[in-house]
């Protein structure tokens, strides 16, 4: 059998911090009142210049590293986001562009919140049917581009940052051992952002104040998820053939501490056993579970051979749960400083390589405008040639014919 491996894991944030006690300057709320409700202290808010798929390449660079994979030999680049750069094209193409994974298939996967997860149960099926030998996973999310500053029930809850692995093919047991999602679409209109065919951009829907912002219901939200997180969290564990005590780690969205202190509670288990760095980050969507699994890593929260489970619940409304056999410790992924030079020289000519084709393709583009000219000016000297008829004859010139 063939199965999908974790070798490689990174994570960007932006630097800049937003404090509780800073948005308590934008909105009617204070540091007391968000910490005791969502858990949260502070947030990560992406500059001007710092896009989804800026975020998304500098995360999936680190974890290429960590993998020691050249992005020439990445067959498949996912980004689960719903903040892309563009509606078209896709982020993930900008990503295998800015990555030079020139020889890689590149798709984006919206599903909110469990965007991470479901994007690492498509890539591993891919790989475990021997479609792919090995693929880029990633969730980023500028979440701060689609909040309205003025809405303490959001703003407060949301901040930026991209988290990326590395899946290989080895026929080593363990990795991606089970997955499970899903979605229920008639709670379509509990999470949502308003930007798309249906709901597009017009001077009166922004003069009325209704632009493309989150609207939540956060009371069905959190039934939902407290509902949702503790039943697919079972379904992937059973259908594995294993108990809730077989699980070492559960690393799940990171949404609202008291969402992971109910599902502790149902799945009757320690909350030291759910992993959450939600107070230093905030609710990520599709980012969240890949940056709290990297910090989990660095925390020493993994080791080879634990059994971890990732969980992810959020708009759509969707969920999913993907059941991992952990193969590697930090130590397992420490390389020589030889090799470490040599994974920056790749990124050096990955990112030659794909300047090299964008200056091919303009180089093509001007030949073909270059002959598209040249054959109009034959077109036209050959018209003003037809239309001022025949030429001078003998007599014209003074002589018999």
């Amino acid at each position: 059998m063939r199965y999908a491996h974790i070798t490689g894991w990174g994570a960007y944030l932006p630097p800049r911090i937003v404090t509780n006690d800073e948005l308590a300057q934008l909105v009617p709320t204070s540091d007391d009142w968000i910490r005791e409700r969502t858990g949260i202290r502070e947030r990560r808010i992406a500059g001007e210049d710092d896009h989804t798929s800026d975020m998304a390449v500098k995360a999936g660079r680190r974890a290429l590293a960590v993998a020691n994979l050249d992005p020439g030999r990445l067959q498949l680049v996912i980004c689960a986001t719903s903040t892309p750069d563009y509606l078209m094209p896709n982020t993930a193409s900008l990503i295998q562009d800015g990555l030079g994974a020139t020889h890689a298939a590149a798709f984006d996967l919206n599903t909110a919140c469990s965007g991470f997860v479901y994007a690492l149960a498509v890539a591993s099926a891919m790989i475990r049917s021997e479609v792919y030998e090995n693929a880029l996973v990633i969730g980023a999310e500028s979440m701060s581009r689609v909040m309205d500053w003025s809405d303490r029930t959001t703003c407060v809850l949301f901040g930026d940052g991209a988290g990326a692995v590395v899946l290989q093919a080895s026929d080593m047991p363990g990795g991606v051992l089970g997955t499970s999602l899903g979605s229920d679409g008639s709670g379509g209109n509990v999470l949502r952002v308003g930007l798309g065919t249906r709901k597009h951009f017009t001077p009166e829907m922004l003069a009325g104040g209704d632009g493309p912002y989150m609207h939540m219901a956060g009371g069905e939200v959190y039934r939902f998820a407290t509902r949702i997180m503790n039943s697919v969290t079972r379904e992937v564990v059973e259908a594995a053939s294993l108990t809730m005590d077989d699980i070492d780690l559960i690393i799940p969205h990171q949404a609202n501490t008291r969402i992971l202190q109910a599902a502790a509670k149902q799945l009757h288990i320690p909350m030291d056993r759910i992993y959450s760095n939600l107070h230093k980050y905030g609710n990520t969507s599709a980012a969240s579970v890949p940056l709290a699994l990297v910090d989990a890593i660095e925390e020493g929260r993994l080791h080879a051979g634990d059994h971890l489970v990732m969980v992810g619940f959020g708009g759509g409304l969707t969920w999913g749960a993907c059941l991992v056999q952990w193969r590697y410790d930090v130590s397992d992924r420490q390389w020589p400083i030889w090799q470490r030079g040599l994974q920056g020289a790749r990124f050096g000519l990955a990112g030659v390589k794909s300047w090299t084709h964008r200056a091919e393709r303009q180089l093509r583009f001007m030949e073909i405008r270059l002959r598209r000219r040249a054959r109009q000016r034959r077109e036209e000297r050959a018209k003003a040639k037809r239309e001022s008829g025949p030429g001078p004859g003998p007599e014209a010139n003074g002589k018999a014919g």
